[in-house]
């Protein structure tokens, strides 16, 4: 267990957060135990939950548990109890697991690893040192970024067309009350025109028009993921646009697809490195799900009018 202390503004003294890893959970028929990892704030009652899924980046361990520090410990510190799998995509099991049923991409379990997440959630709580009846069960969100994204939207309702069996699937877990999509692919079909565009054939029958459950996407105006489509940025844009309401769109200035650095510090794959908006990022999807979890809180109309407004703006913000 390490501990922490985080802050977002220079001027506010830091918040300390404590991480705790692994958590292991035994899921039958899962080729290798679940394993999470669990960031919180030190102090505080009825914490909300955002579930974290990772990416599927080159890196070794980012895609993981160990990953995406910047944001996890920004969200503790803010006051969510985080909780961060390593999918069985992860580069850190693929020796083991490339024959396995559902490699590389192992859709269908990503998104169950959450639902397993939350069926033991009173376990987790128990084993996390000083985490005991602090959770609110009741507040639970769902985040990802890039392939975490996709994850989270089967989570929020989207389907998906099985492209082994051609059936339709659908994944939504009804207790989560909340999502944040970051640099989430968009549609497929004739879109899908990039060299990775065979290889990631799950990502082609995605449906979003059952995406009902509240949600930010946040894409990154630089973010042209060409090795999927020729659309351009806009392409991450579209889990708000296909997706019935509510929903809101944050688009940051001159974020590319590691969004600032979101999914590490210091780490070799961000191209845009830039802590100032990976802070700004984490103050705005706070807000967002604060407001999500306390109807009446003022919290992201603020911290909207504060990032995105004035001389400098961090990007823009559109809702419907």
């Amino acid at each position: 267990m390490s501990t922490s202390t985080v802050t977002t503004d220079p001027s506010i003294p830091p918040a300390p957060t404590l991480s705790f890893s692994p958590v292991v959970l035994p899921v039958p028929g899962r080729p290798v135990d679940l394993q999470v990892r669990v960031t919180a704030p030190v102090t505080g009652t009825d914490l909300p939950v955002i579930l974290l899924s990772h990416g599927h980046g080159g890196s070794n361990f980012l895609s993981s548990l160990h990953g995406y520090a910047p944001l996890a410990n920004l969200w503790a510190a803010a006051g969510f109890v985080v909780i961060q799998p390593t999918h069985l995509s992860s580069r850190t099991l693929s020796d083991r697991l490339a024959d396995a049923p559902g490699a590389p991409f192992f859709w269908r379990s990503r998104a169950e690893d959450m639902t397993h997440i939350l069926d033991r959630l009173d376990t987790i709580e128990d084993t996390v040192p000083h985490l005991a009846g602090r959770i609110d069960h009741d507040k639970i969100a769902v985040a990802g970024h890039s392939l975490g994204g996709w994850t989270a939207s089967l989570l929020l309702g989207a389907r998906i067309t099985d492209p082994d069996t051609g059936e339709e699937v659908s994944l939504v877990e009804p207790r989560i009350k909340a999502g944040v999509l970051l640099a989430s692919p968009g549609r497929g079909g004739d879109v899908l025109n990039g060299f990775m565009a065979e290889q990631v054939s799950i990502l082609h029958g995605t449906d979003f028009s059952t995406m009902t459950t509240p949600a930010l996407v946040v894409a990154g105006d630089k973010d042209d993921s060409r090795h999927f489509t020729d659309i351009g940025p806009d392409w991450h844009a579209d889990p708000y646009r296909l997706s019935p309401a509510p929903k809101a769109l944050l688009t940051l200035f001159d974020a590319e697809h590691g969004l600032g650095g979101i999914s590490g510090y210091d780490v070799d794959e961000t191209t845009d490195e830039n802590p100032e908006r990976v802070a700004a990022l984490a103050r705005l999807t706070s807000a967002y799900l604060r407001t999500r979890f306390q109807p009446g809180s003022d919290d992201w109309r603020t911290e909207r009018e504060a990032l995105t407004s004035g001389p400098h703006p961090v990007g823009r913000v559109e809702s419907k």
